[in-house]
């Protein structure tokens, strides 16, 4: 009977010792296959982070600029470029100007002084590459530097319009003066910085629409601003 409990006990043990071997086995197995396989779930899972931007970014110019940029991610087209628009205008701004014209012949002076109140717009030329690069690290975005767009009137005022006795202004006086009017105010919202106004502005848009843990740089590839 006691021999029966012995060898009953043995077996006991033996069993529980290769439960326990096997379940340390299994262990080890289930560690080391993931391990193996950790890069390739860590790069599955980064890659959809960044598609995941890819797709927020998308969606971020087509409500700001209306339109899909080229998105490239780790140096892959993610999405092609589509331009419905040529132009995004992220600035407009009433400019105020005057401008007066004298001219004396034979003693006799006509005079001739408008104030114009006009919208000039500042934004980007979208005919030029428009490039959103997705890394790791940052986030790239390629585009042409601001400038201004469009100078638009929008109420003229005559201050002065004084004919001489023999020296009477003329049709082409008017529409040479008018025709100053536009160029004064674009030289004006030039010198007062309306471009980088522009850049900045839409640099805030991104930073306020796209969330991202890594930054977000903007960067022009015109060489030359023009205004």
């Amino acid at each position: 009977m006691k021999r029966c409990s012995g060898e009953l006990a043995r077996f006991s043990w033996a069993i529980a010792f290769t439960l326990t071997a096997l379940i340390i086995a299994a262990v080890i197995i289930i560690i080391f296959v993931r391990i193996e396989t950790w890069p390739a779930r860590t790069a599955v899972q980064s890659t959809t982070q960044l598609e995941r931007l890819g797709k927020d970014l998308r969606s971020a110019f087509v409500d700001i600029a209306h339109l899909q940029p080229r998105i490239t991610i780790n140096n892959r087209v993610y999405v092609e470029q589509t331009t419905p628009v040529s132009e995004l205008v992220v600035l407009s701004r009433r400019i105020e100007v005057e401008h007066e014209f004298l001219h004396t012949w034979v003693g006799s002076t006509k005079r001739v002084k408008l104030h114009g109140t006009l919208r000039v717009k500042a934004g980007f030329d979208l005919r030029q590459d428009l490039k959103v690069d997705i890394r790791p690290d940052q986030i790239v975005i390629q585009l042409p530097h601001a400038q201004i767009l469009d100078v638009a009137q929008d109420q003229i005022d005559v201050l002065a319009f004084d004919n001489g006795f023999w020296n009477r202004i003329s049709g082409d006086d008017v529409q040479s003066e008018l025709s100053i009017l536009p160029e004064l105010a674009r030289k004006k919202a030039a010198e007062t910085g309306l471009s980088v106004e522009a850049e900045r502005t839409l640099q805030k848009q991104l930073d306020d629409r796209i969330h991202t843990p890594q930054p977000l740089r903007l960067i022009f590839t015109s060489a030359v601003k023009r205004d």
